[in-house]
């Protein structure tokens, strides 16, 4: 996961480079979550048949492919071919990791109830939040900055390839050869007003992600006037490691007390990071990111735990198959709207209209699924 965000900080490097203007980043940006699209509805579901050790090698194999891609190849065909390749490869670890961790951990001795599911938060979340700290670090002490980053983490993850043949398979009784389909994505139509108080929340959650692996690095740029790779790096990682944090702080609350969390954190980070762009103060506009960060993780649990509620386990698959679709949506949509905006207004008004916009959706998504329902 720690691989898919190493390039976020290096943007910057490449708009001084080649010219690149906002909307390219952000459409560099988008290939990665077009890849991690396709991949979960025509990847992502095979663990079950083929088994999971299988599709996590095949992950670490197109993560390594496209270090080697950033590596050879660095114009613009270049990076949205490696950004594509790499979306793909996480598109099939996610889904499968997390399944593999709970089936795993349900084989030790003392299986714990919930923890696999936090070890599996705090791995995603926390390597997205871990990949632009240690490339912003590696590339700022490197002669080759856009070279170094790529390289070491070609080489790790060769390292956990390996590894990986060494931990046991859990799909132990496979299904024999049946006609090939992808994943589909569904709600019943007699649960539909209650799913989308959860649809907006996930939507909304990885909006605000988006807008950090793709844009910080420029804002803290050109707006904050903070030129350090280091910095960069940091404050795009400050929403994920916010929302790992947030998760496991509170593992042991309850929904409700959750939700009640989140419309405050998704309202109360993005206007402080619009008040860190009014004001060109790099600590709100990170103190914006962990609280949004914070309020985007929470939102996204919850639309997956309210989804798994709604409908019975013949159907779940399908129902979060549409969960991830409409959040990954919130990946591309708004960030790509934002680069948009970014030709054509100050970054001040674009921000502006993203932030109160992320505020309104978040504030009456966690108020829906707190009531139970989508309509006010």
């Amino acid at each position: 996961m720690a691989f898919s965000t190493v390039p976020t900080p290096l943007y910057t490097l490449y708009v001084a480079r080649d010219g690149y203007g906002p909307f390219t980043v952000t459409v560099i940006f988008a290939a990665y979550a077009v890849g991690v699209v396709a991949s979960l509805f025509f990847v992502g579901h095979l663990s079950d048949r083929v088994g999971r050790r299988p599709l996590i090698l095949l992950a670490a194999a197109l993560e390594i492919l496209a270090a080697v891609g950033f590596l050879v190849r660095d114009d613009l065909a270049g990076l949205l071919v490696a950004r594509l390749v790499s979306g793909v490869g996480i598109g099939a670890l996610t889904a499968t990791a997390t399944a593999y961790l709970a089936e795993l951990d349900g084989a030790r001795s003392r299986p714990a109830p919930g923890r696999a599911a936090v070890v599996a938060t705090v791995a995603n979340l926390g390597g997205l939040g871990l990949g632009p700290i240690l490339s912003g670090l590696l590339a700022a002490q490197s002669a080759h900055p856009l070279v170094l980053p790529y390289a070491l983490f070609a080489v790790v993850m060769v390292g956990l390839l390996v590894a990986t043949l060494f931990v046991p398979e859990t799909v132990l009784h496979r299904p024999g050869l049946r006609p090939y389909r992808p994943q589909r994505a569904a709600i019943g139509s007699e649960v539909r007003g209650r799913f989308v108080g959860g649809a907006i929340g996930a939507f909304t959650g990885f909006a605000v992600l988006g807008l950090f692996s793709s844009v910080a690095a420029s804002f803290v740029r050109d707006e904050l006037g903070q030129p350090s790779l280091i910095v960069a790096g940091a404050v795009a990682a400050t929403p994920f490691l916010a929302g790992a944090l947030g998760q496991s702080l509170l593992a042991a609350s309850t929904q409700e007390v959750q939700l009640r969390w989140a419309s405050v954190l998704i309202v109360a980070g993005p206007a402080a990071l619009f008040g860190g762009v009014v004001l060109a103060s790099t600590w709100l506009f990170v103190a914006g990111g962990l609280l949004a960060g914070g309020g985007a993780g929470l939102l996204f649990k919850a639309a997956l735990g309210r989804t798994a509620a709604l409908v019975p386990p013949e159907a779940r698959a399908e129902a979060l198959a549409l969960v991830f679709l409409v959040a990954y949506t919130g990946l591309v949509v708004p960030v790509l709207a934002v680069g948009v905006g970014l030709v054509y207004l100050p970054a001040a008004a674009v921000l502006g209209v993203f932030v109160v916009l992320v505020a309104l959706a978040g504030g009456w998504a966690a108020s829906a699924m707190r009531r139970g329902r989508s309509g006010g």
